[in-house]
């Protein structure tokens, strides 16, 4: 029973960092208010969630093959929860700003979990467990929208602040580290000794190169731009979106909106990963133009998606009709979540002995597109706050296209081998 105490503790630590991750966003109204922010310049607060979560993914990624997942995901936890608690007194932006730069590495905490999951689970059912993991991991940031503005709500008056989000940010943080001292007590890092010593093994900066520069790697990085990073940018800016985009003044009604998508994007994960799992149990075709990749199938299907679903946004966004804007809303999640279980289906079934070092790069380099879309979203230059979407859409096709060439049968039977980089050191091997 330990891989599922195991499959538990991962999804519940990560459920709450998305929560913590994104707990400014309900709040963005009374925050802009009392610190005279813009439009703009909420864009700013939330392209800088994800600032820090690159690099920081990549290197705890890493970490977690080296050291195990229940430490450095104890220590991540905790100084979260501090740097949330030092938020809630802060006085000045700057400070403000700086605080919640270090709450938002809360999401480097994914690449823990998948780490630790794929070290209990066997290959069939690596798909559905991570699946199962960052899908309900990832609706922390609906719970965050629908369950913060309710119990800290505009009329909050506590033993500690008299402001509604300074009391989010300091209860969240106190519980942050709470959760950092179950994880660490619960936690074990691998199903045998044998399993964590070759995943240790694994963790050279030779054989991180190596592996970071594969056609398959690359190719599931800029897959997870497109999907986790648009479910980040999305996240951090629907809220806003609902309330300025359909003058929507209700903090409640809008944040309830900018839910239905974390809701999708999150609870219907464990759906892209079982999908991609079971087409690879019974080998179905589904896509014939990749005849025998098929996982490679199905992340090609829900990639296109994303794409069509996002010039959806635009068309609906125009049209003024809120509800119609929050239907596809929920679509674009919907298509978010298939794409991004499929692709950690994938990620662990290609390096087992390097999935968290490969999870590293793929979730890293995934959250770019959080940085990046808002801006988009918000760019004063655009007409309105609707047109941007159809330009992040356009900005996705190159990666299809590269998905589409990647996904060809001679050339994925060698994505573990063949990369953009040829290592000098001849002798280097991939996790085949």
């Amino acid at each position: 029973m330990t891989k599922y105490r195991t499959l538990l503790l991962a999804t519940v630590g990560f459920n709450f960092s998305f929560l913590i991750w994104f707990s400014f966003a309900p709040f963005t109204g009374p925050m802009a208010e009392e610190f005279g922010l813009s439009i703009a310049e909420i864009g700013v607060l939330a392209s800088a969630a994800i600032w820090l979560a690159p690099f920081g993914r990549i290197l705890t990624g890493w970490l977690s093959d080296k050291f195990g997942a229940p430490v450095v995901f104890a220590i991540v936890l905790t100084y979260v929860g501090v740097f949330s608690i030092w938020s809630a007194f802060a006085e000045s932006y700057a400070v403000f700003f700086g605080t919640r730069l270090i709450v938002a590495t809360a999401g480097i905490t994914f690449v823990i979990g998948i780490q630790h999951v794929s070290e209990w689970f066997e290959e069939e059912e690596l798909g559905t467990a991570e699946g199962i993991y960052a899908g309900i991991g990832n609706a922390g940031a609906a719970g965050g929208a629908l369950v913060l503005p309710r119990v800290f709500g505009t009329d909050w008056s506590g033993p500690l602040f008299q402001t509604n989000w300074r009391a989010a940010f300091f209860y969240t943080g106190v519980v942050a580290i709470g959760l950092a001292v179950v994880y660490y007590v619960f936690g074990e890092a691998a199903k045998s000794a044998e399993k964590r010593q070759a995943t240790k093994e694994s963790a050279t900066a030779k054989e991180w190169f190596f592996t970071a520069t594969r056609y398959g790697t690359v190719l599931l990085a800029l897959g997870y731009v497109m999907t986790f990073g648009l479910e980040l940018s999305m996240n951090s800016w629907l809220a806003t979106y609902y309330r300025a985009g359909f003058n929507t003044q209700n903090l409640v009604l809008a944040s309830t909106f900018a839910a239905t998508f974390s809701i999708a994007a999150g609870l219907l994960r464990p759906i892209g990963g079982y999908v991609s799992d079971f087409l690879a149990r019974k080998e179905k075709d589904i896509l014939p133009v990749f005849t025998g990749r098929y996982r490679e199938q199905w992340t090609f299907v829900s990639l296109c998606f994303v794409v069509l679903t996002m010039l959806g946004m635009t068309l609906a966004g125009l049209s003024g009709q809120v509800l119609l804007a929050v239907g596809v809303g929920f679509l674009v999640g919907m298509g978010c979540a298939f794409a991004e279980g499929a692709i950690f289906a994938q990620v662990p079934a290609m390096f087992p002995n390097s999935s968290g070092a490969v999870a590293g790069v793929v979730g890293g380099v995934g959250t770019i597109g959080g940085i990046v879309y808002p801006l988009v979203y918000a760019a004063p230059f655009l007409p309105n706050l609707h047109v941007g979407y159809s330009v992040v859409a356009v900005s996705m096709i190159p990666i299809v296209l590269l998905a589409a060439w990647v996904f060809q049968p001679h050339v994925a039977e060698r994505a573990t081998d063949d990369g953009f980089v040829t290592p000098e050191d001849s002798t280097a091997i991939a996790d085949d």
